[in-house]
């Protein structure tokens, strides 16, 4: 989260407790959009008399058409190789990939059995990867990291199963850094490249010196640092890093990777990552299977829903795909033949929590940045394969197959339990309207593909903000849900509770999640709430129902909080917003003594016409994220549950010093 202060328990979470103190969740320093004060001219621009002006003025001939080197289109187009760029607020920011695709050469060596270490040095900015795998061909140095389509990822001979880029992740890397430089070394040898934005600076080749030193020993060396010109004023997150780190390690057994000169290394694979994320919370002990291509593990908890961790080539497919729907499809059928009963698939994947890894020579993803795979011919395999290894683990553990009975059962009675009070909510829903209360919609959905993708719905507290976002929204892409004040704290309270709260139900049917998150009807859900203490309760409150019984839309990345500013500094001739009492003070001394200084003390305060800006593509937003999910729990405890003498001290504590 984004607040410094907080208790030991609750480091692993990073936006349940943002809500505690107004003053520093505002001053979030790192967010997903712009992170200076914006800064609006009053000045209008004159307008030409006529519309054949400007027609006149973009004449479409032979001397418009262009033609751009491969690293000049990455740094003009840079979405379309590395998806969002980002500040490093979140983690699929586009330094972050940046890192991966040099990572994924390194990991591809020790796949192909070279090289069991990879070490990783982010500093002052730049990030520094050696592997000791084989090292890139010394004659084809500059070109294996500078020219699109050239590398031995095309060779199944060199490199099977591959989890970079195929010929363009290290050219990307390449493009969009201010240095980078690459050295390889082979059988004595080296050879060195240094460029600057993509353009080569120098390079040159040798022999190494037989010095009193240690031998070099075969591999390459990467160093880079992102372009400020591309990327603003980014700033690396460890955590982020870490996590991805112990991924490689936990997807990649037998393989040590060294972090800023802390190691990661796992013997059990997908059976660590699963203990990682669960701890003690698991009803029966982890199953495990590794195959030739297909490896997973998995356990059942007392949470709601379900939880998945899907990998193809050691890559992260946080959207799932054909691969994860098989192997949903083959563990159903593996628990159905082991208990000879047809339970039905909502039975026995409530409360799962599963990992599952795959290779594949060539996988088809749906986007560049490889987030869902789209593969169909993998399907029969995987369900077969992993059918019968849960089957057989089953048989050779039957007190846990017992175990697993019992929780199907349970949620059959809870379903049965469930469907009652569903079927009431829905009656009631019916009765106030024939839509959905304090829902105003937008046309496009995330069932509607790219149209969708940018679709949001913002949850927003009271008539008063609701009407200010409304007037300024895209109507396209942007919905508004308005909450009538604090929602029910359900913390600790049994599913059935949230049907029979008439807000919460007709929350989520504005979701689309009243049945379960598959229906999800928007790309985005953002928390939009006043930046005072009744606000942040309310963001509290919110996170603790989606952390409770919606636990994979925070885990999938969908759950936002929005930033809006908490002070207007203008004169007649400029305008600026911040976000912080810094960004106040920075404004107030740029603009001069005689600058007007407001404090919005809610979003009701803004005027429509200000707050178009603050939710268009300057729009900042926070994500919410979880580092492991066994710490979901204490962290809802300590804020959410009874008021202990220990969270009494630290509430005090906070408001002291916020006092003073």
């Amino acid at each position: 989260m984004a607040e410094k202060k907080e208790m030991p328990a609750a480091r692993k979470v990073a936006s349940a407790k943002a809500a505690v103190k107004p003053n520093a969740a505002a001053a979030s320093k790192k967010t997903a959009g712009t992170e200076k004060p914006v800064s609006v001219k009053q000045d209008v621009p004159a307008k030409t008399s006529h519309p054949a002006a400007n027609v006149q003025a973009g004449v479409y001939d032979e001397s418009k058409i262009k033609t751009l080197s491969s690293l000049e289109h990455i740094r003009l187009r840079t979405g379309m190789y590395i998806g969002r760029l980002g500040d490093g607020s979140n983690p699929d920011d586009g330094i972050y990939v940046l890192v991966k695709e040099v990572i994924d050469n390194s990991v591809d060596e020790f796949i192909m059995g070279n090289g069991k270490l990879i070490e990783l040095q982010i500093k002052d900015g730049s990030a520094r990867i050696r592997d000791y795998g084989r090292g890139i061909p010394l004659g084809k140095l500059v070109e294996a990291v500078s020219v699109i389509n050239t590398g031995a990822k095309y060779n199944d001979d060199v490199f099977q199963f591959s989890v970079g880029l195929n010929g363009v992740g290290t050219k990307a890397v390449n493009a969009l850094s201010s240095h980078f430089r690459v050295v390889s070394v082979r059988s004595g040898e080296f050879a060195e490249a240094v460029f600057e934005r993509g353009e080569l600076k120098s390079n040159r080749k040798g022999k190494l010196s037989a010095g009193k030193g240690p031998v070099q020993k075969d591999g390459t060396y990467v160093e880079f640092t992102p372009d400020h010109d591309i990327f603003g004023d980014y700033e690396f997150n460890l955590e982020f890093l870490e996590k991805r780190i112990r991924n490689y390690a936990y997807l990649n057994s037998g393989l040590c990777l060294a972090f800023n000169g802390k190691q990661y290394v796992s013997k059990r694979g997908l059976y660590d990552l699963l203990t990682e994320e669960t701890g003690e919370d698991h009803l029966y002990p982890l199953g495990y299977y590794k195959g030739e291509r297909l490896e997973f593990a998995f356990t059942h908890t007392n949470n709601y829903g379900e939880e998945y961790f899907s990998f193809v080539n050691g890559q992260f497919t946080s959207d799932g795909g054909s691969h994860l729907s098989a192997f949903k499809e083959g563990f159903l059928k593996g628990i159905q033949d082991y208990f000879k009963k047809d339970y039905k698939s909502e039975d026995i994947r409530e409360g799962t929590i599963a990992a599952i890894s795959i290779k594949l020579k060539n996988p088809v993803f749906e986007s560049q940045t490889k987030n869902k795979l789209g593969n169909s011919d993998i399907r029969a395999w995987i369900v077969q394969e992993t059918r019968a290894a849960v089957e057989d683990w089953l048989h050779k553990n039957q007190d846990a197959g017992k175990k697993l009975e019992q929780k199907i059962v349970a949620n059959e009675n809870l379903r049965t339990e469930l469907n009652a009070v569903k079927k009431e909510a829905r009656e009631a829903a019916k009765k106030i309207a024939l839509k959905i209360p304090k829902l105003k919609d937008c046309k496009h959905h995330l069932e509607d593909g790219k149209d969708g993708e940018n679709s949001t719905i913002f949850l927003t507290e009271g008539d008063s903000a609701t009407g200010s976002m409304v007037s300024s929204r895209d109507v396209m892409s942007q919905a508004i849900f308005s909450l009538r004040g604090k929602v029910e704290n359900v913390y600790g309270k049994k599913r059935a509770a949230i049907y029979k709260n008439e807000e919460l139900y007709n929350m989520m049917m504005a979701l689309g999640i009243e049945n379960d998150v598959e229906g999800l009807r928007y790309a985005r859900i953002v928390i939009a709430t006043d930046a005072d203490f009744d606000g942040f309760h309310i963001r509290n409150l919110l996170l603790t129902f989606f952390l409770t019984y919606f636990e994979e839309l925070v885990t999938a990345g969908r759950i936002y909080i929005l930033e809006t500013p908490i002070f207007r500094v203008r004169t007649k001739k400029e305008t600026r917003y911040c976000y912080s009492e810094r960004e106040r003070d920075e404004a107030s001394a740029a603009l001069g003594t005689g600058s007007e200084i407001t404090r919005f003390k809610g979003l009701g305060e803004i005027s429509p016409k200000e707050f178009g800006q603050f939710i268009g593509e300057d729009m900042r937003l926070v994500p919410v994220s979880v580092n492991t999910l066994k710490a979901v729990p204490q962290v809802l405890t300590f804020y959410m549950g009874k008021n202990t003498p220990e969270r009494r001290e630290y509430i005090m504590k906070n408001l002291l010093e916020d006092a003073g």
